[in-house]
């Protein structure tokens, strides 16, 4: 087994929480009527095709065409999506310190280009990567396969040598079958732990 010669973290659920329903808890009276919303309108993959490069303006009116009932609720998803922002996870922050002074560390985030240049500059740990790779930016989004590629190649690293954590199933899923070494991130601690068996900490 290749000894590891970079980590790579994702951004949302890893480093920093993001949820929808921290917005949408407040616009709708009840969590069975967020829970609706984000399940049949807003949804996962309404907002993966924006991670991926489609402009929020773009999504939100059609979406508002097909779903007139909810078109104040939708253009929220937008004008007010700094409030599905949490908090930034400070143990991983940690761990992403520690780490950079032994190794290179990489991001490789979904996120919408439009909404990732409003938060960068209010992050102080997004100036500690060596590289970031962005969805939106690239039009290439996890969990498929071409971004991973984007990452390796702009920063010369080799998948085998190279850590990957990340929040998402589907995402750790692609790493490794492309050969990243993966852990699905589920907690700080539990993350620290597999930094150190992999010799990194």
């Amino acid at each position: 087994m290749e000894k590891i010669e970079a980590v790579v973290f994702d951004f949302g659920g890893v480093l920093i929480d993001w949820n929808p329903r921290y917005l949408y808890d407040k616009v709708f009276k009840t969590p069975q009527e967020t829970e609706y919303f984000l399940q049949n309108i807003c949804t996962s993959e309404w907002n993966w095709l924006m991670d991926k490069g489609k402009p929020f303006e773009l999504s939100v009116k059609e979406l508002q065409s097909q779903h007139p009932e909810y078109s104040e609720q939708i253009e929220m998803f937008d004008k007010r999506w700094e409030e599905m922002i949490g908090k930034v996870n400070e143990d991983t922050v940690s761990i992403l310190k520690e780490v950079s002074a032994k190794l290179p560390v990489y991001g490789l985030t979904n996120w919408s280009a439009e909404k990732f240049k409003i938060v960068r500059p209010k992050y102080d740990f997004m100036n500690i990567f060596d590289g970031i790779v962005v969805s939106g930016i690239e039009k290439q989004a996890k969990p498929e396969e071409p971004i991973f590629r984007i990452l390796l190649q702009r920063y010369g690293l080799k998948a085998e040598s190279t850590f990957f954590t990340d929040d998402s199933e589907l995402n750790i899923a692609t790493a490794t079958r492309l050969g990243f070494r993966t852990h699905r991130f589920v907690s700080a601690r539990a993350l620290r732990s597999e930094l150190e068996k992999n010799g990194v900490l």
